[in-house]
């Protein structure tokens, strides 16, 4: 297929989250969908104006770091001007806690995630995974996103995402409440959410903590098909 369109994968940040294992393993199937794909350690790429006015989408999986202002403001202008933008768990809802213009930009940010019961913790990652169900919401079914899934369960780290009514909101997952948890009742939170941003749209997935979870079949067709509406 001949290659019409351009993705920048942007990647960095803690490696627990696997940025570059992750994304390596997108860039096939963005290839196979006729992007021509350029990689980049970390924003500093936003900042360049010539590359970012090229862009057909952005995917980005960068945790838990810092975002310059000519560096946000550059992906702002981009999404604005019609290029996609997306990502998964940490690498696009944990990125710049900092940058009040990014969180706005993408709508939510990662609070927190529940964790095993004190006495199975053993200090490793695996003491925040839990399993718990993804719902895909009845009424946004036909979302092309999420055409056809059903609900799934998955054993990984269940995001609480802090998020706005702006949000498309396609699937959600409960917190429960246990007894030894601060919170006192369970509720609701997104997982897969869209925002449409000037000309530009932003496709957001909480699961996808690492590669394995990335290839859970339905996160895995969420995930593609996410970056799919995203693009320009």
């Amino acid at each position: 297929m001949t290659s019409t369109k351009k993705a920048l994968v942007v990647r960095g940040g803690w490696d627990g989250h696997q940025p570059i294992e992750t994304t390596d393993s997108v860039i096939p199937f963005l290839t196979a969908q006729g992007f021509e794909v350029q990689t980049h350690d970390g924003p500093s790429i936003y900042a360049d104006r010539e590359t970012m006015a090229s862009l057909d989408l952005i995917v980005q999986v960068v945790t838990m770091t810092t975002i310059e202002p000519d560096e946000v403001a550059g992906l702002v202008s981009a999404v604005e001007s019609g290029c996609g933008f997306a990502g998964w768990h940490g690498g696009i809802a944990d990125s710049y806690r900092a940058s009040a213009e990014y969180l706005q930009l993408v709508g939510g940010q990662f609070a927190h995630h529940a964790a095993k019961p004190p006495a199975e913790r053993t200090g490793e990652q695996s003491d925040n995974y839990v399993r718990h169900r993804v719902s895909i919401r009845p009424d946004r079914r036909e979302h092309p996103i999420v055409a056809g899934l059903d609900d799934f369960q998955l054993d990984t780290e269940q995001y609480w995402v802090l998020s706005d009514a702006y949000n498309d909101v396609l699937a959600t997952t409960e917190i429960v409440h246990r007894d030894f948890d601060a919170w006192h009742r369970p509720f609701t939170v997104p997982v897969v959410w869209t925002r449409e941003w000037g000309r530009g749209r932003v496709f957001v997935c909480t699961a996808g903590h690492r590669l394995e979870v990335l290839d859970d079949p339905s996160v895995r067709t969420i995930v593609e098909r996410g970056l799919l509406w995203a693009s320009r």
